[in-house]
């Protein structure tokens, strides 16, 4: 059975530098996520905001209804802490 997939990716800030970063994250997802016959890709979600706050963050929000409404199987990401900072309690 295929999976759904999508990928998630922030960038911190809006310098330019940043912005071809988050360019070049969702370039990456969508080519490895398309180029996988075992999965369906869902789509990217992108935001440019801190991970100390989950305020402003509207494309995480949404990603983690689509999860909840059972439209993702699996999310890549660069990194556990594109989802937050403070990852253990």
């Amino acid at each position: 059975m295929k999976k759904k997939v999508a990928a998630y990716c922030r960038v911190s800030t809006k310098e330019e530098l940043q912005q071809y970063s988050l360019e070049d994250q969702q370039n990456y997802y969508r080519n490895l996520i398309e180029n996988n016959s075992d999965f369906i890709f869902v789509g990217i979600y992108a935001d440019t905001a801190s991970g100390l706050k989950k305020k402003n963050r509207v494309q995480f929000e949404k990603m983690i209804k689509d999860c909840k409404r059972k439209k993702i199987d699996i999310i890549y990401t660069k990194s556990i802490s594109r989802f937050a900072r403070n990852t253990l309690v």
